[in-house]
């Protein structure tokens, strides 16, 4: 069925007709006259969950019949006449004429002659010599595997493991961003995207990764290749379309190609010698390379794929969202009668109308969220503890767990909030910082905050409220959480 949804959603972000044809697999005929049909009827983009793809085919076209012109006719034998056409004196009203009688023969309707060589011609169109397609800054991501791994020892056994390179290229500047893997399984894919987008310090409107399963579900056709719904969901949060290569084509990422080969020399090669005990100091060394790769001049054309990054490139990236893009696992569960799910050996309450139901359920490091028929019934943080804790137990210990933490940490201003903090244009805060640092991503990173300014400048203030939300996300900002680091987080809040 066609992606109506799909569609919208892209329209509603700018993207051209081509592209959305692209990336929804349909042609650019019918990606206008979608768009077309839903402003005549006053149909935009956000739309609601129950409106699918099957509700908008019945709003947009009720009267749309199915197409049988060519159902019941015999097609052409396509490769046959290629290699016919290659023989002095045949022509294709000779084949055509041939083909007539073998129709006839065979009780089957043929195709008129100027239907019989629209087949032909797109046959040949795709056996066509490619030329250079020039590209829009910023515009367009393509991402790949690395064909050589890298290598870490492991420091215990002493056995070699392979690290697998992912590679992601910005298709106008070449700027290249690189990352070892232990896998290149789904989280290692999504994660390498996320960091991706981070290092480019924005986002490319399109992503063009390889037909890998990681990105696609195979169907074994170029035009029916859906987007696996992880990976959907990540281009979603980021505001991008996914157009992937096709099968055995590796010109429809020619620059991920080239600078794959580029990385396994200039980087995976040129640590062949070194020898590394974890995937943290691989992908250090890994991150000096790639700053001496992006940084060396071009051999044909002035400057350096650094230089044209910045000066070109940079500026035209969409800017990223306020908190990155969580992976999630999707899990099936079945309501029991007391109103309860199981994941994980963690207990979450559901309404009683749904028991016995089957449910789908969306499980990130945060949170659970549960849907019945595309439609979210319940949502919870994500429990930890003794299996069979439930969730209205679970937040009363965290909520008397948050209360001594704050006690304890003597806080100055233990009412601060960053929600209240003043973004007025005197003050030049950066409200998108803010709001990332409140998420706490520092401090799993091991990175540390230093908060400076004049006198009077509101630095407390803010310390003591980014010191709350520590608390407040102590789960995933400080796993165990001692007297010695809640004793740090006091020090820093009465910094000045």
């Amino acid at each position: 069925m066609t992606k109506y949804r799909e569609i919208l959603r892209l329209h509603s972000l700018g993207f051209s007709q081509q592209n959305i044809a692209y990336s929804c697999s349909v042609s650019k005929k019918t990606v206008n006259r979608v768009i077309q049909k839903a402003n005549e009827i006053a149909i935009s983009w956000p739309l609601d969950d129950n409106q699918t793809d099957e509700v908008l085919a019945g709003i947009l076209f009720p009267a749309k019949g199915r197409r049988s012109d060519t159902a019941n006719r015999g097609l052409p034998d396509l490769n046959h006449i290629r290699k016919e056409l290659l023989r002095n004196g045949v022509s294709k009203k000779l084949l055509w004429t041939e083909y007539m009688e073998d129709c006839r023969l065979n009780g089957e309707e043929a195709l008129m002659y100027s239907q019989f060589c629209y087949h032909i011609q797109q046959d040949e169109q795709k056996r066509r010599a490619t030329m250079h397609i020039n590209r829009k800054p910023g515009e367009q991501v393509e991402v790949d595997w690395a064909g050589d791994p890298a290598y870490i020892t492991d420091p215990d056994t002493g056995e070699i493991i392979k690290a697998y390179i992912f590679v992601g290229v910005m298709t106008y500047s070449q700027y290249t961003y690189a990352e070892a893997f232990i896998n290149e399984k789904q989280q290692a894919w999504i994660t390498a995207h996320v960091h991706m987008y981070e290092y480019f310090d924005g986002v490319a409107k399109i992503v063009v990764p390889d037909n890998c399963k990681t990105a696609v579900v195979h169907s074994g056709d170029w035009y029916d290749q859906r987007v696996n719904s992880v990976y959907h969901e990540m281009s979603a949060h980021y505001g991008a379309a996914i157009i992937p290569a096709r099968v055995r084509k590796p010109k429809d990422k020619p620059n991920a190609e080239g600078n794959v080969s580029h990385v396994s020399t200039w980087i995976t090669a040129a640590l062949r010698n070194e020898q590394f005990f974890s995937l943290a100091e691989l992908n250090a060394a890994i991150r000096e390379k790639l700053k001496k790769f992006n940084a060396n001049l071009f051999q044909k054309k002035e400057g350096s794929r650094l230089s044209l990054f910045l000066e070109e490139e940079k500026p035209l990236l969409a800017p990223l969202p306020a908190t990155r893009y969580e992976l999630a696992d999707w899990k099936q569960a079945t309501v029991q009668f007391n109103y309860h799910i199981s994941i994980d050996g963690m207990l979450y309450s559901v309404p009683y109308e749904y028991i016995k139901r089957k449910v789908d359920v969306r499980v990130t490091d945060k949170s659970i969220e549960i849907f019945y028929n595309h439609t979210r019934i319940a949502s919870h943080p994500r429990l930890y503890g003794r299996k069979g804790l439930v969730d209205i137990e679970y937040s009363s210990r965290k909520n008397n767990r948050l209360r001594r933490l704050i006690r304890n940490a003597e806080f100055d201003q233990p009412e601060a909030s960053v929600m209240d903090i003043d973004y007025t244009s005197g003050r030049k805060l950066n409200k998108s910082l803010i709001q990332r640092l409140a998420t706490c991503e520092y401090i799993t990173e091991h990175r540390n905050l230093f908060i400076t300014g004049a006198t009077g400048s509101g630095k407390s203030y803010m310390a003591c409220a980014l010191g709350m939300c520590v608390f407040r996300n102590i789960r995933t900002a400080i796993p165990e959480t001692s007297g010695h680091e809640t004793g740090s987080i006091r020090t820093l809040c009465r910094l000045n």
